[in-house]
């Protein structure tokens, strides 16, 4: 199963939440999408749910000498999340990565500033907040956006995505009340693979997305 590109699999994955709505699972729904590659999907699943959009920045640790090599991720104000496993291999600490976190700290904060604009990150407490990305691997970037969500006293905390690999859904189900996944291949190597055309997402994509959505 391979999907065209991240609108139809945007539309695939509002098509199961709607019927997780319509059952009473999802009420007062907000949709958080993880930029940028999940705004595409994020805003087919808020335009059929009725339900406002925003994004919620998270950025990917990585280890001092191989920055492709994810060690962590961060989102919003929470703190670090580290895979431990990732972190003795490698034979590092969190405070050697200090430096790599105090540069993906500002440039969290330089993406949030520049995709709200000044509008107020939205009141998650008591709500349904549903976190969506276009595929989860390792899960690191999702469990980090996660555990900030869980901070802010959400009603029931919801992660869904169109494909992801078994062992980080796996993971994920002890963070989120629901992990929704339409597709769990049993040979993944990486979230494009699942999709015929997986173009890099601009800022300017990401503010398209919000833009229509509040208009």
């Amino acid at each position: 199963m391979r999907f065209r590109d991240r609108r139809q699999a945007g539309r695939e994955l509002a098509a199961r939440l709607r019927e997780r709505r319509d059952e009473g699972a999802l009420p007062d729904p907000v949709v958080l999408a993880l930029p940028r590659g999940g705004v595409a999907v994020a805003a087919e699943v808020a335009r059929a749910l009725d339900a406002p959009l925003d994004v919620l920045v998270v950025r990917k640790i990585g280890a001092p000498f191989h920055e492709e090599f994810g060690v962590g991720a961060m989102a919003g104000d929470g703190v670090p999340v580290f895979d431990e496993d990732s972190l003795f291999r490698l034979g590092l600490s969190e405070s050697d990565l200090a430096a790599v976190v105090a540069r993906e700290r500002a440039e969290l904060r330089r993406r949030e500033e520049r995709y709200r604009q000044g509008r107020p990150p939205p009141d998650t407490r008591g709500r349904t907040v549903i976190v969506v990305d276009d595929g989860l691997a390792t899960g690191s970037t999702a469990r980090a956006a996660l555990r900030a969500l869980r901070a802010r006293d959400p009603g029931r905390l919801v992660l869904a995505v169109p494909v992801g690999a078994a062992e980080g859904l796996a993971l994920m189900r002890s963070e989120a009340d629901e992990v929704l996944c339409l597709h769990e291949p049993a040979a993944f190597m990486a979230v494009g693979q699942w999709y015929e055309e997986f173009d890099q997402l601009t800022d300017e994509d990401v503010l398209d997305a919000l833009h229509q959505r509040q208009a």
